[in-house]
């Protein structure tokens, strides 16, 4: 970012028992991965013909799903499928599922659909309201959103919510350690909320820092960036963070570490503020904390390849329990360049999924036992898929992405829409359609059938929403 901010570069230091660390166990964990598991069979082979096929009806079935949110819930944050009724996060709307919804409808082409959704948000969307709400889900929703839908459309009228958002989000990094506070007053500005984890702190670089681009203010991106840097000094020797902080003392108040939900896109964001800003700071922490989860939290079973808890300043293995957040960890590696990790640890998400035919919220690997057995649409094992396939061009991850979306429509397409399972084993809905449907799951299930065209790859990097970026023309400052 430095080419941008050149005054405001926070200043990191790696600290050197850090990176000779790091240097060592990279040596250890460049060994080969022990194959204990026993290679899945092979899919049968996705014609470019039966690609198309396939995203045309993922185009169609986002369609069903916006069209039960229009119907029943036009003007809510989210739809209740089974009820069919609207729901609200907050006690006023944020019309989380048009905006959440909108860059996949304008990158599937959906032009009615986008069109409503926009002029919805133009005339309705407002910020103005005496209430305090998530500061984590706001950013990645509906910052990331709407500043990603305002490059994918050019209507100035999204960056200005934007713009107006991130102003009544700042206060939430008026901390002693600069670790923002989980909630925020959109009116008032009054912060609450001192316990946090990684997640919350560190994955709010990519909103805040392109809007720091889009609008020359470089405040966004300092603040931002400082948090993502705070948390990290605050890791263990190996780079590996826990999973609740107080952000006002910067203690560890659980030092349970994974790569699971409260942690998972702290990591992400650590190598995609290298990807989009070029940040070699970024870089550093990736580099270093990317060996110590592959040292503490890796573990070959009988089972597969994959991710468990450990604490975070012992090392000592606490739980072998994995779930369908971690599944974006195959993403995550293959961007990072580990290509043989990413691969195994894929096949054990498929394993995961083939258990009952659709994930579970999370499982014992050592077991194979569902531990949550609710599904909630979630999008990680096709992101997975997606990167995997754009990276490697192997063909078996769009057919392993075919079976996701046969059973993904089989168990869980409701009249009004889609809607969440309560429980895998049983396939019995829940009345939940969140608005990462929309951003997420059918987003990369189209990219992933859809031809290479359809979303340069190389020229956005997603947020943890899913939701695409890519650098502008520098804006002059103000």
């Amino acid at each position: 970012m430095t080419q941008y901010f050149p005054s405001l570069r926070p200043a990191l230091v790696l600290p050197a028992r850090r990176i000779l660390s790091g240097l060592c166990v990279a040596l250890l964990t460049a060994l080969p991965l022990q194959a204990q598991a026993a290679p899945m069979p092979a899919f049968k082979p996705v014609s470019e013909a039966e690609s198309a096929q396939l995203a045309q009806r993922v185009k169609e079935e986002a369609r069903h799903a916006w069209h039960g949110y229009k119907q029943y819930a036009w003007g809510y944050d989210a739809l209740k499928p089974l009820s069919k009724s609207g729901h609200n996060w907050y006690k006023s709307s944020l019309l989380m599922t048009p905006v959440d919804a909108l860059s996949t409808l304008l990158v599937m082409g959906l032009k009615e659909e986008s069109a409503e959704a926009r002029e919805l948000i133009a005339s309705q969307l407002s910020f103005d309201q005496d209430m305090p709400v998530q500061n984590f889900e706001i950013t990645i929703r509906l910052l990331g959103g709407l500043i990603s839908a305002y490059q994918l459309s050019g209507d100035a009228r999204l960056l200005a919510k934007a713009e107006d958002l991130g102003r009544r989000l700042l206060p939430v990094f008026d901390s002693p350690t600069g670790l923002p506070y989980t909630h925020v007053n959109l009116r008032t500005g009054k912060v609450s909320g001192t316990v946090s984890n990684p997640a919350e702190t560190g994955t709010l670089l990519l909103e805040f820092g392109m809007l720091s681009r889009l609008t020359g203010q470089p405040v966004y991106f300092e603040k931002a960036k400082r948090a993502l840097v705070e948390t990290y000094r605050r890791a263990s020797p190996d780079g590996v963070v826990g999973s609740a902080i107080n952000v006002e003392s910067g203690k560890w108040e659980r030092t349970d570490a994974h790569i699971g939900g409260g942690i998972d896109s702290y990591y992400e964001y650590l190598y995609k503020c290298w990807r989009l800003f070029g940040d070699s700071e970024c870089k550093a922490m990736w580099d270093h904390s990317i060996v110590g989860v592959n040292k503490v939290l890796g573990e070959d079973t009988k089972t597969g390849f994959w991710y468990g808890h450990a604490d975070m300043n012992t090392g000592r293995r606490t739980k072998t329990q994995y779930g369908a957040l971690d599944a974006f960890m195959p993403a995550l590696l293959a961007l990072g360049g580990d290509m043989k990790r990413a691969r195994k640890l894929q096949e054990s998400n498929l394993r995961m999924w083939r258990l009952h035919g659709i994930e579970p919220e999370s499982m014992d690997y050592r077991t194979m036992k569902v531990l949550s057995p609710e599904y909630a649409l979630r999008p990680e094992i096709v992101e997975s898929a997606y990167y995997l396939h754009q990276l490697t061009g192997d063909t078996r991850y769009r057919a392993m992405g075919r079976e996701f979306f046969e059973d993904f429509v089989r168990h869980c397409r409701t009249e009004a829409g889609y809607a969440a399972l309560k429980d895998v084993r049983t396939k019995t809905h829940e009345d939940s359609m969140e608005s990462f449907l929309f951003a997420e799951t059918f987003k990369y299930f189209y990219l992933l059938f859809s031809p290479k065209s359809a979303l340069d790859f190389d020229a956005v990097t997603f947020n943890t929403e899913a939701h695409p970026l890519r650098l502008p023309a520098p804006a002059p400052a103000r």
